[in-house]
């Protein structure tokens, strides 16, 4: 196992955001976490990435605790794609090429520019290399911090809402990407989405969290309609057309 996660708490002020979560994920394993607003998606990444200190429970990359950890060793076994990205005055190149700062030692060697140019020309950004990511648009912007988390050559990379600024052949192009990175280099990935259709499409397992505990915690493709409602207080209608399930929700 690449990752495995159990009875994870944290608290603000002594209120319980996640409470006692517990999952594990294989090399080549893409899991989405899935809930309503404000129900800890967002926290349980950061404790994972040891951003937060859990309160309870551990967390163990290949074994060992992630709070034993440095920065530095974190930083070149976890990648980390935030919700938003604040841009500066550098390149997209250089924007990207800080990912392999785990790596470097004496400087920038040819082997960490042909890891960048790979994952621009991955993402389909390289024309944009030399350009300010302060002159990009939003969904430019998070393709540039996908591929600055790639270039880290995590083993588990962590992704909260990677498609929020992407329109929709922009979305279907990074979710496809990230699902053949983590399986052609069994790699391990987390990434948290609203968009139900698309985690149901590409995740190979998910988590629904309710009042930050798990509601459930398979497989997708075992997902019903029952569960969907209990999370998010909505009735859907649940289809299944060529091996993929669809969320269609209906009126309250």
């Amino acid at each position: 196992m690449i990752l495995n996660v159990s009875g994870l708490t944290f608290s603000y002020n002594s209120h319980p955001v996640i409470d006692g979560v517990a999952f594990s994920l294989a090399p080549g394993e893409l899991l989405a976490v899935l809930g309503p607003n404000g129900v800890g998606k967002t926290t349980l990444l950061k404790c994972i990435n040891a951003i937060h200190r859990p309160t309870g429970g551990t967390v163990l990359l290949h074994g060992k605790d992630i709070l034993e950890l440095s920065p530095m060793q974190i930083a070149r076994r976890i990648g980390y794609v935030a919700q938003r990205t604040d841009p500066s005055r550098v390149t997209v190149f250089d924007a990207v090429l800080m990912g392999r700062r785990p790596h470097i030692r004496w400087g920038v060697s040819k082997k960490d520019l042909k890891i960048v140019d790979a994952a621009l020309r991955r993402l389909g950004i390289n024309k944009l290399s030399l350009r300010y990511i302060d002159e990009l648009s939003g969904g430019e912007l998070q393709k540039v911090a996908i591929g600055r988390a790639l270039v880290q050559e995590p083993r588990l990379i962590l992704l909260d809402e990677p498609t929020s600024n992407l329109d929709l052949k922009n979305q279907v192009e990074v979710l496809t990407m990230v699902r053949h990175v983590v399986v052609e280099h069994k790699m391990a990935a987390i990434m948290t989405l609203h968009d139900l259709n698309a985690a149901l499409r590409y995740a190979h397992k998910c988590i629904f969290l309710k009042n930050g505990s798990i509601f459930y915690a398979g497989p997708t493709q075992d997902v019903d309609a029952a569960m969907i409602e209990a999370v998010y207080g909505l009735p859907v209608e649940l289809y299944r057309k060529s091996g993929r399930l669809l969320v269609t929700p209906r009126d309250p």
